[in-house]
């Protein structure tokens, strides 16, 4: 039964007949999503919202009680020139004391000329305050203090001034951020539109995918400010979403644009072509769309909110693209035409052009020939390459980078950050320690919080001063614990452990009181818990599923096992080089970057994600062709040669864009952002160059015929091709199947292979012949048009004439036996005629079997009905003339020599003036079991275009 139109062809039809209804209706979408996104405002997370573990909860009793942490800050006072005793140095402290509190925007300002917080050089002393006010909102009103602050140390003597703290932390990463993202903007749309110019060497066709990109990224915005009210988002998901969107979105369109193109260089019509990409492309679009959206779904497993953030925003922006490039691409290009190419770069065009004419299977691929001669040894080699450069990721260290980490080294709060760690250590980023009691006020708890501080402070693992703050009317108290170390090394993680393990039991347990334990170093280990929790069951569930949808859409388990493998070597290949990069500082200096020494948290899950769905944009694209090509009769590596080849330009293409979008990221002042571009860029381009280039078809071709087995999972024999309506192939114009056609073997060679796109050896004329598949035959006539010949019935020696044709080529594929490819000869302007040979005759000259040579007839044995196809150069597939020409059914036995057997009556079809016949006579007489179809093809188009 034949197969039916898949969606994406179905969705493709639609579009391109109700343009107007496809384009319009996208920009309304886009303007109501943007205005309904702008009215509810986007909403990002709190702190507690970003909390797990016992610190998550810590900051959850805060909030629940309204007891959200201020903002604190801290303004660092030394000198070189003088001691914190020193007049100058105590005046300069007063005087900075005094400034920040007519801002009247501080609370609970501590003097270090009262308290004594001096470093022990004794040139070093710290101002501690908070901010009033909501403390999420603190980085908007702090401004003001960071001005008094900058006005007492011009007028100080000797003595400096640095502030630095939650506030003004997350100030300086919002103005960073923002710098970062306009550049991002300004340089990754250039550059889109520069690598697109070059694709396409054309202004329109160029600016096409990345309209559609940039608008399907505006519409997520507006989607996800709506979806954020329900799950709140991290202040950089816009920023990733855009990323995303950008990279998706101009591929998408690009793998699209590029199948029709190429349909109309092969000479198809613009009807035809856009149906062409729509089931082909837009089939890889829609498939690889959904890999990525259920590979993001996976975050939801991690139980973290801001992944679940990550994995709405990438989510909405990869359906709205994949949406964009099915409906209104087709429709726009439908409305285009081939006015899409306006707008020419003279010598890119041109080049572009001469490149076409060549085709595919003219373009020399040195390193494909050398692949698939020596498939084990490129395997092997890139197998060792991809494995060398995930070594570094062994033991990778992953924390959640602190404020001073994320901002750039040149940064000047990241100085007064580390000049703080190091005069007072621990105190930039204490633990806070959360007691929520029945009655805080009671002795036993009043006790209990005397012994902790005893405690930690006697143990080794805190420093004074330790500071108490009571809550009476909520019954909470907390404590804020200057840890050893510098808040973040192995001296202040085994503190947290003490604390939390033995300290905090000790003198607590009695009381039954709940106490937990906050704090920068807290979250961060906690955070890397959680997130080390869920990685099973996400790669579980991204490799399953993954694994689900590639045994769907290819129907062979040896294929989606194949897909798993080489896109976890991309990914260990991308944690590597994120390893080497920024815990080891291999070449740090190479992406303008100090190492931290750690790779942020909560990247490794998120590349891993994003890999896995984006890598499938290219795998499904190069498989497809390589299974449209073996699903046509090809051998697997005749189909590998021509997948690859067919999908190289494309790829690299769309490769580039994406690289390109990445390490623009990649060139970001801040630490994630830098971290998340240099891994996915790398990433992606080993997976263009080194996956697909060389693993891909070297593993393909040593597997061989595994690649399609087991044969329960493919499609059984009896259903062929689906066809694209409007094909010249679709038996009878219609859609539906392609009759099964091709070449020939003789049942004593049976399963001895042509190469693809040959002919089958000749056999001797008797006998039992098997049939194979090949490409681009017909098995039943297509309908007749004007100028067509009546179905008559002329005996075998008559002359049939033609219809007067342009330059044409003529191929003969007969049954029986002889070539499945016949002979191609010209045909002239003028009338022409073809000889058929009576029965048990054959041309002079010519063989008993085999091809004949190029202008001389067919020289197999007669067949007992033929169609002859006509399909001219350049002739568009609903305009070729075409003629059947009816010869006789042959009897079991043969008439007596030189006579002639009798033909079966034929009704001869009416026929107007102009030569058309009515609709109802325009299908030709069925063929007989052992008909012949001849098929005059133009040499110049590729027809192993379709798939299942």
């Amino acid at each position: 039964m034949a197969s039916k139109r898949n969606f994406a062809a179905a969705l493709g039809d639609w579009s391109a007949s109700h343009r107007k209804t496809a384009v319009f209706g996208w920009l309304i979408m886009v303007v109501l999503v943007t205005v309904l996104g702008g009215a509810a405002g986007q909403q990002t997370m709190t702190e507690a919202d970003y909390g797990t573990g016992d610190s998550g909860k810590a900051e959850r009793i805060l909030q629940e009680h309204g007891l959200a942490p201020p903002a604190e800050e801290l303004i660092l006072v030394q000198s070189d020139e003088h001691k914190a005793t020193d007049p100058e140095f105590r005046t300069t402290v007063d005087e900075a004391v005094a400034a920040i509190k007519k801002t009247d925007l501080v609370k609970g300002v501590q003097n270090p000329n009262t308290t004594g917080v001096v470093s022990e050089d004794g040139r070093s002393a710290l101002i501690q305050y908070e901010v009033k006010g909501d403390p999420e909102t603190a980085s908007e009103r702090i401004q003001p203090v960071e001005d008094a602050v900058a006005e007492a140390e011009e007028s100080a003597q000797g003595v400096t001034l640095g502030q630095y703290g939650a506030a003004t932390g997350l100030k300086a990463i919002n103005e960073s951020l923002g710098e970062d993202l306009l550049r991002a903007e300004l340089t990754a749309l250039p550059v889109s539109l520069g690598i697109l110019l070059v694709v396409f060497g054309a202004l329109v066709a160029a600016l096409l995918p990345l309209l559609l990109a940039v608008t399907a990224c505006v519409a997520a915005m507006g989607l996800l400010a709506v979806s954020s009210q329900f799950v709140p988002v991290d202040g950089m998901t816009t920023s990733v979403m855009f990323l995303m969107g950008l990279a998706v979105g101009v591929d998408y369109c690009l793998f699209y644009l590029r199948r029709e193109r190429e349909e109309r260089t092969a000479g198809r019509d613009k009807e035809t072509a856009l149906r062409i990409a729509a089931a082909t492309s837009g089939h890889s679009v829609l498939v690889s769309g959904i890999t990525v959206v259920v590979a993001m779904a996976g975050m939801f497993l991690s139980g973290l909110t801001v992944f679940e953030g990550f994995a709405m925003a990438t989510i909405e922006v990869v359906l709205i693209a994949v949406l964009g490039s099915m409906t209104v691409l087709p429709a726009a290009m439908a409305m285009l035409g081939d006015k899409v190419q306006k707008g020419r770069i003279p010598f890119v065009s041109r080049r572009r052009e001469a490149a076409e004419a060549t085709g595919p299977r003219q373009q020399s691929n040195k390193l494909l020939r050398a692949v698939l001669a020596r498939p084990a040894l490129f395997a092997m080699a890139g197998a060792v390459l991809l494995l060398a450069l995930a070594a570094p990721a062994i033991g990778m260290k992953t924390e959640k980078l602190g404020t001073d980490e994320l901002l750039p080294p040149d940064d000047p709060m990241v100085s007064v950050a580390e000049q703080i760690s190091e005069k007072f250590p621990g105190t930039p980023s204490p633990a806070g320690v959360v007691i929520e009691s029945d009655d805080i006020k009671s002795p036993e708890v009043t006790r209990a919080i005397a012994d902790f501080k005893r405690e930690a402070v006697a143990s080794g693992h805190a420093k004074k001063p330790i500071q108490t703050k009571v809550h009476a009317a909520e019954d909470v108290a907390e404590i804020s614990v200057p840890l050893v170390g510098s808040g973040s090394d192995d001296k202040s993680k085994d503190a947290l452990e003490a604390l939390r393990g033995d300290i905090i039991p000790g003198a607590f347990d009695e009381t039954g009181d709940t106490v937990l334990v906050r704090g920068e170093l807290a979250f961060s280990e906690d955070y890397s818990d959680a997130l080390s929790d869920s990685i099973v069951p996400v790669f579980a569930f991204v490799m399953s599923v993954t694994f689900l949808l590639m045994l769907f859409t290819f129907r062979s388990p040896v294929i989606a096992l194949t897909t798993i493998v080489l896109n976890l070597m991309s990914v260990g290949a991308a944690y590597g080089v994120m390893s080497a990069v920024f815990q080891h500082g291999w070449g740090d200096a190479l992406v303008a970057t100090e190492a931290p020494g750690a790779v942020e948290s909560w990247m490794p899950l998120f590349v891993f994600v994003v890999l896995f769905g984006l890598s499938m944009d290219y795998h499904v694209f190069v498989v497809s062709r390589i299974r449209e090509a073996r699903d046509q009769g090809a051998a697997t590596r005749e189909a590998i040669e021509h997948g690859i080849r067919s999908t190289a330009g494309v790829v690299t293409s769309a490769g580039l864009i994406m690289v390109a979008v990445f390490a623009v990221f990649g060139t970001l002042a801040m630490q994630d952002f830098k971290q998340l571009g240099v891994g996915l860029a790398v990433a992606v381009l080993l997976d263009c160059t080194v996956v697909r280039a060389v693993l891909l078809p070297s593993v393909m071709a040593l597997l061989g015929e595994a690649n399609w087995k087991p044969r329960r999972f493919q499609a059984t024999a009896e259903e062929p091709p689906a066809a694209v309506p409007g094909d010249p192939r679709a038996a009878n114009g219609q859609p539906g199947a392609y009759a099964q056609a091709g070449t020939y073997a003789h049942a004593a060679t049976y399963g001895q292979q042509p190469a693809y796109g040959q002919p089958a050896p000749a056999q001797p004329a008797s006998g039992t012949h098997a049939y194979q598949p090949a490409p681009g035959v017909m098995g039943q006539a297509p309908p007749m048009h004007a100028g067509q010949l009546p179905p008559e019935t002329p005996r075998p020696d008559q002359t049939a004439p033609l219809p007067k044709q342009g330059d044409a080529t003529v191929q003969l594929q007969g049954q029986g036996s002889g070539q499945g490819q016949g002979p191609t000869a010209p045909v002239p302007p003028a009338d022409a005629t073809m000889q058929l040979p009576a029965p048990g005759q054959q041309p002079a000259g010519q063989a008993p079997t085999g091809q004949a040579p190029a202008g001389q007839p067919y020289a197999g044995p007669p067949p007992s009905h033929a169609t002859v196809q006509l399909q001219g150069q350049g002739q568009q597939a609903d305009q070729r003339p075409q003629q059947s020409v009816q010869q006789p059914q042959q009897p079991q036995h043969q008439p007596p020599a030189g006579q002639q057997p009798q033909p079966e009556p034929q009704q001869a079809a009416e026929q107007d003036e102009s030569g058309e016949r009515s609709a109802d006579q325009q299908r030709p007489p069925a063929p007989s079991g052992n008909d012949t179809t001849m098929t005059i093809a133009d040499p110049s188009r590729n027809d192993d275009l379709f798939t299942r």
